[in-house]
């Protein structure tokens, strides 16, 4: 009798892999499981076979939800990854694999359970039970790696702790448990879904996510030529250092103060806006311009006080070159002798920008330094309260078992 062309194919792949987990949810420890799974298997077929159990703790997912899941995020297994309600434990599989024409079988496995499979599957080859019976001639179980991505233990990419960081709010670190492929929507579908299961509420905002996209707007921003140019006037954030750009590199500026050259990342220096409203000095506040009363800082008397307003007025007229556009305002000789007298650098820029510019800018680079130190603090708080709760619940569960 000759065979079937697919009876011929069930001859010639004898040998066939295996792995059964729980995947509730999958992550990217399972993805390592299954990369390996289809290098040990090399040109035989693998099958990748997930549990039924369901429950509100340990196992939120359905078994349809996580196989849908699993396709999804392991597309390059999504064949191999098996959807039979009909399986519902490992000698169901065997007896599924050896029904199929397959002679030997090889379970892949976390190597902490490795010997507890291998004991267990060859106990009950050619023996008939519940399941049935599965007669190969060899059963071989094989190491997945020291790391069970199913483990409820430290040393597990677990998805205990995945569903932990659901539970606790923490997409954060639930997306950085999922493969680099899953997108971030598939991502907060999956936090939700599970969240869902656990019977706790959605999710809606996710103020906590990876800060990486700011970090590629300004990237973007200074490639479009939207950030700095060559000469626009910075503030050094970290001295408070007045700056001009004199060039600008890939993902750097090269800036210059006091005769010096220094190279500084994108995020480490602020523009100075040139527009900014101010308020001038009550007293000549009448006058048409746009002075800030701290041009008039120090001046007593409205006769001087209007005096420096005309000489202001009369120098940003003047070129940049032009050596008569530093002569000294009306009072800033009474401000010599008193030790304060501004470098030619600065009137320059007070008479382009206004010494209110580098005072602002100032001012919001150190209210945003305020605005991160106190988000830190509040995320180690968080995180220091996560930790606290955690240790008391191994504490009550300790506490219960040895009850």
């Amino acid at each position: 009798m000759i065979n079937s062309f697919k009876n011929y194919l069930v001859e010639e792949e004898k040998t066939v892999y295996f792995t059964f987990g729980r995947m509730n949810p999958p992550t990217v420890g399972h993805e390592k499981v299954l990369d390996t799974l289809a290098r040990k298997a090399g040109k035989n077929p693998y099958r990748i076979f997930l549990s039924q159990t369901q429950d509100s703790k340990k196992n939120p997912l359905g078994y349809a939800e996580k196989v849908k899941y699993a396709r999804k995020m392991f597309p390059k297994h999504a064949r191999s990854i098996m959807l039979d309600k009909k399986v519902k434990n490992v000698f169901h599989i065997l007896q599924k694999l050896y029904n199929e024409g397959y002679k030997n079988v090889v379970m892949v496995v976390g190597q902490d359970r490795l010997r507890e499979f291998d004991i267990l599957l060859n106990k009950y080859n050619g023996k008939k039970g519940p399941h049935g019976i599965y007669n190969f001639s060899r059963v071989d179980t094989v190491s997945a790696g020291s790391r069970d991505p199913d483990s409820e233990g430290v040393e597990g990419m677990s998805a205990s702790k995945m569903r932990s960081a659901a539970a606790e709010k923490d997409f954060t670190s639930f997306a950085q448990g999922l493969p680099k492929a899953v997108s971030n929507p598939d991502a907060k579908a999956l936090y939700n879904k599970i969240r869902s299961a656990m019977g706790l509420k959605e999710q809606k905002e996710f103020k906590n996510h990876l800060q990486l996209e700011p970090v590629s707007e300004t990237r973007e921003a200074y490639v479009d030529g939207l950030l700095f140019n060559v000469g626009d006037q910075v503030v050094v954030k970290e001295t408070d250092e007045v700056a001009t750009v004199k060039m600008l590199g890939a993902n750097y500026v090269l800036i210059e103060s006091a005769g010096k050259s220094y190279r500084k990342w994108l995020n480490d220096i602020q523009r100075i806006d040139e527009k900014i409203e101010v308020g001038q000095d009550k007293d000549i506040d009448h006058l048409p311009g746009s002075q800030p009363a701290t041009f008039q800082k120090g001046i007593k008397k409205k006769s001087t006080k209007a005096a420096r307003h005309r000489h202001f007025q009369r120098m940003t007229k003047k070129s940049d070159d032009d050596p008569t556009a530093y002569k000294d305002a009306p009072g800033d000789k009474a401000a010599r002798k008193k030790g304060t007298k501004p470098s030619q650098y600065t009137i320059k820029f007070k008479q382009m920008y206004g010494e209110a510019s580098i005072e602002l800018t100032k001012q919001r680079i150190a209210r945003e330094k305020e605005v991160e130190r106190k988000k830190d603090a509040a995320d180690k708080k968080r995180h220091d309260s996560m930790m606290d709760r955690a240790r008391m619940r191994h504490t009550r569960m300790r506490n219960r078992t040895t009850t």
